[in-house]
């Protein structure tokens, strides 16, 4: 009899929603490539949610494994917890800020909160790049354009990099 091997992702980020789990991953997975929907484990009699009903979802997003939870009201998302979408190009950054802000909230520096209240960064890997150039005066005049936007517009931080 062959060994049957399962890979787990050492660590995954595990989601809590109040109902919405079922919803929140569809729309996660319709805005990022590779995604799917793997496992759905639903209530049972012994609850607590309604019999039948969403417990847990095993989704991937473009390689990255979460589990969403439908645990009710008792948890919301906050700022101190992100997820940083690392775009090569202007076009992507626009893609995803436009997907993940609609009936969500642009905060400052490439941050927003989804519909569902989860933050994301979404950021230029030029931008880290930019930042971290040993030139002082050039990656503080980057951090100061950057200070101005909400999403972030990598033509402008080239502009602010490059200034003699």
């Amino acid at each position: 009899m062959g060994e049957i091997i399962v890979s787990v992702q050492r660590i995954t980020p595990f989601l809590w929603f109040d109902h919405q789990a079922e919803e929140a991953v569809a729309f996660y997975c319709s805005i990022f490539r590779n995604s799917q929907v793997e496992t759905v484990v639903r209530y049972g009699e012994a609850g607590p949610g309604p019999k039948g009903g969403v417990m847990t979802i095993a989704f991937e997003l473009d390689g990255q494994k979460f589990v969403a939870l439908n645990g009710g009201p008792h948890f919301k998302f906050t700022e101190a917890i992100s997820f940083v979408v690392n775009c090569e190009t202007q076009q992507e950054v626009d893609e995803y800020w436009d997907k993940l802000s609609a009936e969500g909230k642009e905060i400052q520096c490439g941050w927003l909160k989804d519909r569902y209240g989860l933050s994301w960064q979404i950021v230029p890997t030029a931008l880290i790049e930019m930042l971290r150039d040993k030139d002082p005066e050039r990656s503080q005049r980057v951090t100061k354009a950057m200070l101005q936007m909400k999403k972030l517009d990598l033509a402008r931080l080239e502009e602010a990099y490059h200034q003699s």
